[in-house]
């Protein structure tokens, strides 16, 4: 699950959508539910990889293909990273908590969306990062 807040016209929602399946996510907007469709190119772009694709297959929540053949997960929003929880070389399974970043004075967890290994860390505690910046990338 992800949890996202925003403005629209001065008015300020807070947003939770759950797990992407068969191109349908569940959609919480200021306490009410909705179901809605995702485009198939937005599903499938972060969807994760067969384990008969990859040896080790993983994938973010916010990922593309890295040159090496894992997955990148990049910031879901400008922050500070507060806690970095994981290391290369460490297997990880789907809804591991992979970092915490700071945003707004709000602590967010990052996490992996599917079962894999730490391939990279591209961060330490204390830097700040931007919307899309690099954090982990896990193959």
């Amino acid at each position: 699950m992800k949890e996202f807040s925003f403005k629209i016209n001065g008015q300020e929602y807070k947003t939770t959508v759950e797990e992407i399946e068969a191109g349908k996510a569940a959609v919480t907007v200021n306490g009410k539910k909705y179901e809605v469709e995702v485009p198939q190119q937005a599903h499938t772009a972060a969807a994760c990889p067969s384990a008969s694709a990859h040896s080790t297959a993983a994938a973010p929540a916010k990922s593309a293909a890295a040159p090496q053949g894992g997955m990148q997960v990049k910031s879901p929003l400008p922050g500070s990273i507060i806690k970095v929880l994981v290391s290369v070389g460490q297997a990880v399974k789907k809804g591991d908590t992979l970092l915490t970043l700071e945003s707004m004075k709000m602590e967010n967890t990052v996490a992996a969306e599917c079962d894999g290994t730490v391939k990279q860390v591209a961060v330490q505690p204390g830097q700040n990062v931007m919307q899309d910046d690099l954090l982990v990338v896990l193959g």
